[in-house]
């Protein structure tokens, strides 16, 4: 992977969240990568119950500032960084006040999604993509893990086609057992129909539940790959009728060889 510009964006990456499975996987395979001589960079969000001062995050002014807009509302960019220790990898963390101060990552004390998990999940998407813009970086492969990413897909395809840094780019969506009951916000086909995104595209929003938002990742990328070992029925079938490239489930312990050979061999030829 030497000299391969690889994106990760993640809801959540260890030490700033605790261990998942996602949050594992985010943190190894771009620690994979950065041995291998590639360049990396990786997105989440600045989540409220992240301590900053522990994990010395810090505001960079040049890359704020901007406003994103939410069903026809300017909601403000804030971009802050941090560096893992020991790993040389820098963390970018997309902020803002009403989406992400709130103590907690998406679900309130007593388990129940935040209403605005939808928007905050349009915003983290547009955010990511926005402060790439800004970086000027042109990555290879964006490799998305956890459903609060699982629309970066879609408007990279849709509302952002036209961008150029991203022409060579390759998508690759890593599907995990991590999911959520219920749907998010019912209205949220109306909110992303406000960006103009193609609506045959975006037609699983009806029901905005976990299967249909890894759906729509799924089909706005070049490649997937099984992030758990057991996936829940609807979404194994779905894989299995891809007609695009599919790592199957590697363990933590085992999966640096098959990823560096399906990022080489498969997603960046695809």
């Amino acid at each position: 992977m030497k000299d391969k510009r690889i994106l990760y964006v993640s809801s959540e990456v260890v030490p700033y969240l605790p261990e998942t499975e996602i949050s594992s996987m985010s943190f190894e395979a771009p620690r994979m990568v950065n041995k291998q001589g590639g360049q990396i960079r990786i997105f989440m969000p600045r989540f409220g119950n992240i301590n900053e001062r522990r994990h010395q995050l810090h505001e960079v002014i040049r890359l704020s500032g901007i406003n994103l807009v939410i069903n026809d509302l300017d909601m403000p960019l804030i971009i802050k960084v941090a560096s893992i220790p020991k790993e040389r990898i820098q963390v970018y963390f997309i902020d803002n006040e009403d989406y992400f101060k709130r103590k907690a990552t998406l679900t309130d004390e007593d388990g129940n999604l935040f209403p605005d998990n939808d928007e905050r999940a349009i915003f983290f998407a547009k955010g990511v993509i926005e402060t790439v813009k800004k970086l000027n970086w042109a990555p290879d492969i964006i490799h998305v893990n956890g459903w609060l990413a699982s629309l970066l897909p879609l408007y990279l395809k849709e509302f952002y086609k036209t961008e150029p840094l991203f022409t060579e780019s390759k998508i690759v969506t890593s599907v995990y057992n991590q999911s959520f009951e219920g749907t998010l916000d019912m209205k949220m086909l109306e909110k992303v129909k406000f960006d103009g995104l193609d609506t045959e595209a975006i037609k699983p929003l009806k029901n905005p539940d976990y299967i249909n938002l890894m759906k729509i990742a799924m089909d706005n990328s070049d490649a997937v790959i099984r992030g758990s070992e057991e996936l829940q029925k609807d979404l194994d079938d779905y894989i299995n009728n891809l007609s695009k490239p599919v790592l199957e489930y590697h363990s933590i312990e085992e999966f640096a060889d098959p990823y560096t050979e399906f990022y080489t061999t498969q997603v960046l030829n695809s």
